[in-house]
């Protein structure tokens, strides 16, 4: 009796230490893992061992995996899984987007179905593709409605639909615009004299031959209105320029003179306005002549479908002289009725857009382009995308050369900022993503060159004979240097033109500057010939000219190069005179000498200076001017010549703005027979 209670004691004092063994104090770091450890152990132990004991059970008889079950229970299971996937697919049908076209592998994965399966359908339907091949809109939405899937229409929304805003003004947004005014006209019929007469200012003087270059833009001020004058060139080498400029305006003046009449670019002249359809206002110039006959030149212009308002037609013809400034008030006049009349318009308040008039390559300042701004306002800092060109309007100046924040609908711009030189008339775009602007830029370099690469004539089974046809044609390579993209574009076409049944011209290279190392290095693996329009080899390219018996050709008006390349194509090339270089001299210091003028103080650096040789004034590779020595001294003694390694003393009898930096290249010109 008295022993129960001890265990019962025992028990519970045992029990009590049990209790205790399980509470775990968690505030300090150590805890007893060993027991858990030796737990997890002897179960992983003997999960192995199981493991083994499966995996060392085999089947002796192939016939025993398939006992108890129908031979063909698997094809039937697949049978039965294609019925319930149909089934589901009925029950709950997918909705999938489909774009324009699609191929046959990635239809199957929007289609969560196999390739296998989508071409058994399209098969169906009388389509036969494989896998890679490609099928449009209709078929593959036949395909996947044959899955029981609702189908729509993927839209693609491109990089230039994400950054360039092309939406629809609203006509409450629109405010009245400047109009935009080309001139037209035959070469020397006084185009640039008639602007000239406009804007007050004279620079015909500083075009070679008279012949307008490049194109130039200017705003000029009638009374409270903006009219933007456009000057395109008038020779018919810069059709393409001409018809770029037409394509941006709103009125063509068309610039006839009084006593020639309408001459072959005047009707060039007329088809490109009419193309563009813009407005037409002719100005007779050159009434103060003696043989102006204005009659003669309305009749000509009936020949056209232009028809004078003096004679009931809708063509207003306005007589004036550039150089008396008579009529010009009555030409403005008329300019600004006929912009009524069409009510112009635009949003100043939206992204810019416009095109690019003309654009060059500064070496101080990088490439530098003209814009034209139609709609919106560009501002100094947007980003903007021209054709394959990108950047960030850095600085921005007027037509008059005075730096400005801002511009809106049609006025001329001259912008610094962009990454490389645009071609003009390519279209620009303030665009808000400069990430994706880049990538836009990117894509279409892309796309430019695989034109090029597939515009090159490729040899196939249908033009194999007129290739062998051709077995004894000649190849002219040709590289374009010049100093503004419009005439590298100008000469291009212009040589482009030339080629006939024996001889294909192929410009293989243009660009902006002076003709480089690199020019010359390209010129003479691809065996072509050098034209350098208004620029300047460097010395390096000289050198490797010479040296490598590469062809370059300098011009400085563009005719004289064409009729050149033209009569030696023609085989009938024998110019009585050649261009013999004597020596070149760097200026290092100009001096301004009372009743003298400017005499650059200048070092021969290579041949000899003489006092009968022509000088050409050469600046960073562009041609600035051809004069004659005046006078040639070494101290203060006249000399006949001055060798390299000398210094000496040149005045020019017409030039007198040098500058230091300026290279002076003596040449002389001499007659030769072949």
């Amino acid at each position: 009796m008295q022993r129960r209670p001890q265990p019962s004691g025992g028990d519970s004092g045992n029990a009590i230490k049990r209790t205790e063994g399980r509470i775990v104090d968690t505030r300090s770091s150590h805890v007893e893992l060993d027991k858990y450890n030796e737990k997890y152990d002897r179960l992983a132990s003997e999960k192995i061992n199981t493991t083994n004991t499966v995996q060392k059970q085999k089947l002796t008889q192939r016939s025993s995996q398939y006992r108890g079950r129908p031979r063909n229970s698997r094809k039937e299971t697949e049978a039965e899984r294609l019925r319930r996937i149909a089934l589901e697919r009925k029950a709950k049908p997918i909705t999938i987007q489909i774009p324009e076209e699609i191929t046959v592998g990635e239809l199957a994965l929007r289609l969560k179905a196999t390739a296998a399966e989508v071409i058994k359908k399209l098969m169906a339907l009388g389509v036969f593709a494989a896998v890679n091949d490609t099928v449009d809109f209709d078929t593959a939405s036949l395909a996947a409605m044959e899955f029981h899937a609702k189908v729509e229409k993927e839209v693609v929304v491109t990089i230039e639909e994400q950054i360039i805003d092309d939406s629809e003004d609203k006509d409450d947004n629109l405010v009245p615009r400047a109009p935009v005014v080309v001139v037209m006209g035959h070469v020397d019929h006084g185009k640039t004299s008639l602007l000239d007469a406009i804007r007050h200012a004279n620079v015909t003087a500083s075009e070679a031959g008279g012949i307008t270059q490049h194109i130039g833009a200017y705003q000029v001020q009638l009374g409270e209105r903006d009219v933007t004058f456009l000057d395109t060139p008038g020779h018919a080498a810069f059709t393409t320029m001409r018809a770029r400029g037409a394509q941006v305006t709103d009125i063509a003046v068309l610039v006839v003179a009084a006593d020639d009449g309408i001459m072959p670019q005047t009707v060039e002249a007329i088809h490109h306005a009419k193309a563009a359809e813009v407005s037409i206002i002719v100005a007779i110039n050159k009434m103060d002549k003696p043989g102006a006959n204005p009659q003669h030149v309305m009749e000509q212009l009936t020949e056209y479908d232009l028809v004078p308002e003096e004679w009931g037609g809708d063509t207003p013809c306005i007589p004036v002289s550039a150089v008396k400034k008579t009529g010009i008030k009555d030409l403005l006049e008329m300019i600004i009725l006929t912009a009524d009349m069409k009510e112009l318009k635009a949003n100043p308040d939206r992204a810019a857009k416009g095109t690019v008039i003309e654009a060059r390559l500064d070496k101080g300042r990088g490439p530098i382009a003209t814009m034209l701004v139609q709609n919106g306002t560009l501002r100094t800092g947007d980003i903007i995308v021209a054709g394959t060109t990108v950047g960030r309007v850095r600085a921005m100046t007027d037509a008059d050369g005075q730096k400005i924040e801002q511009a809106g609908p049609s006025v001329p711009v001259e912008i610094t900022g962009l990454d490389d030189v645009p071609t003009g008339g390519d279209i620009f775009n303030a665009v808000s993503d400069e990430r994706l602007a880049r990538e836009l830029v990117e894509q279409r370099r892309t796309e430019m060159k695989e034109e090029r690469f597939n515009s090159r004539t490729k040899i196939t089974l249908d033009n194999l004979f007129d290739q062998m046809k051709q077995g004894d044609m000649k190849e002219l390579q040709i590289i374009v240097k010049a100093d503004v993209q419009g005439s590298v574009e100008a000469v291009r076409q212009s040589l482009e033109k030339l080629s006939n049944e024996e001889v294909r011209v192929n410009v293989i290279h243009g660009g902006v500057g002076a003709i480089s190392e690199s020019d010359v290095m390209l010129a003479s693996a691809s065996n072509a010939i050098i034209v350098g329009f208004n620029v300047r080899p460097d010395p390096v390219a000289e050198e490797n000219a010479k040296r490598d018996g590469v062809d370059l050709r300098l011009y400085r008006i563009i005719y004289d190069c064409i009729d050149e390349i033209e009569s030696a194509m023609k085989g009938m090339l024998a110019p009585k005179f050649r261009e013999l270089p004597l020596g070149k001299a760097e200026c290092r210091e100009v001096y301004k000498i009372t009743n003298v003028g400017t005499i650059a103080g200048a070092h021969v650096t290579t041949g000899k200076i003489t006092r009968a040789a022509q000088i050409r004034v050469v600046r960073d590779g562009i041609v600035i001017t051809e004069d004659k020595i005046a006078s040639l001294r070494r101290f203060k003694d006249d000399v006949k010549e001055v060798a390299e390694g000398y210094d000496c003393g040149i005045g020019l009898e017409r030039f007198n703005d040098i500058k230091e930096g300026d290279i002076l290249e003596a040449f002389v010109m001499e007659e030769y027979r072949d």
